[in-house]
């Protein structure tokens, strides 16, 4: 991973062009994956709810939308602006890194999206989940949505090309030691050339599971997809982790 001291997702997420490459995400399916996920963990109408990572705040807002008291929070100072226009009285957002205590005490986190597995050291993905563990209220539930590791090294699309706002988008993908890379190239408004790059640690189960148990959360079931099929390593998109304190 480069060695730089500015970590990737603190410039790349506030880049208008990380918003233009991703701008076509299914906001139905996000959606209808909240909701079925709200009916299966049933919190209680007074519930407070943590979105960690929410970026832009999509996913907090329609919670907030449920009747639930909801926070956001991302490490992007960009994102959280443009989220901090929906707030009203049930609904906050705020600026900061998940590596630290986490602010408030929460029925429910949701980690959604693949927003985990960022960090250049390993042993930050455990602080950062017993941070999470630390903000839970006793008996709180967590979810960590993150791809299925197994079947996305194994169907990896090495390059493609997209389109997106007059802008073009060459992507290249690869394993760097225990890391899934995308290089993002792309030119610039002004026509400069520019390169960006996305780190996600390529956490198996297994791993993800040694986590849990350091933080000390309780791993309640494993779902594969956003309909909340159960997980099959082989065929599943999605590794869903449903867990408790």
């Amino acid at each position: 991973m480069p060695s730089t001291h500015t970590e990737w997702f603190s410039t790349w997420f506030d880049s208008p062009y990380y918003h233009l490459l991703y701008q076509d995400r299914n906001y139905a399916e996000a959606q209808a994956f909240i909701s079925a996920l709200l009916e299966r963990l049933q919190p209680k109408p007074e519930a407070r709810l943590l979105d960690l990572a929410c970026g832009k705040g999509r996913h907090a807002i329609y919670l907030s939308q449920q009747g639930y008291h909801v926070t956001g929070i991302d490490l992007s100072p960009e994102s959280i602006a443009s989220a901090s226009e929906a707030e009203h009285s049930h609904l906050r957002f705020f600026v900061h890194d998940m590596r630290q205590p986490l602010p408030g005490e929460f029925d429910v986190i949701f980690n959604l999206f693949t927003s985990f597995g960022y960090f250049k050291e390993e042993a930050e993905n455990v602080v950062a989940l017993r941070n999470a563990t630390a903000a839970l209220r006793p008996g709180g539930k967590m979810v960590i949505d993150f791809l299925n590791t197994e079947r996305t090294v194994r169907d990896l699309v090495a390059t493609e090309t997209k389109e997106k706002g007059g802008t073009t988008f060459r992507i290249q993908r690869h394993l760097h030691h225990d890391f899934i890379v995308k290089d993002i190239w792309f030119q610039d408004e002004t026509g400069q050339e520019r390169h960006f790059q996305e780190w996600v640690r390529a956490l198996s189960r297994e791993r993800f599971e040694e986590y849990f148990r350091m933080a000390g959360l309780r791993l309640v079931e494993i779902l594969g997809d956003y309909h909340l099929a159960p997980f099959e390593e082989a065929t599943s998109p999605r590794m869903i982790f449903v867990l408790k304190k």
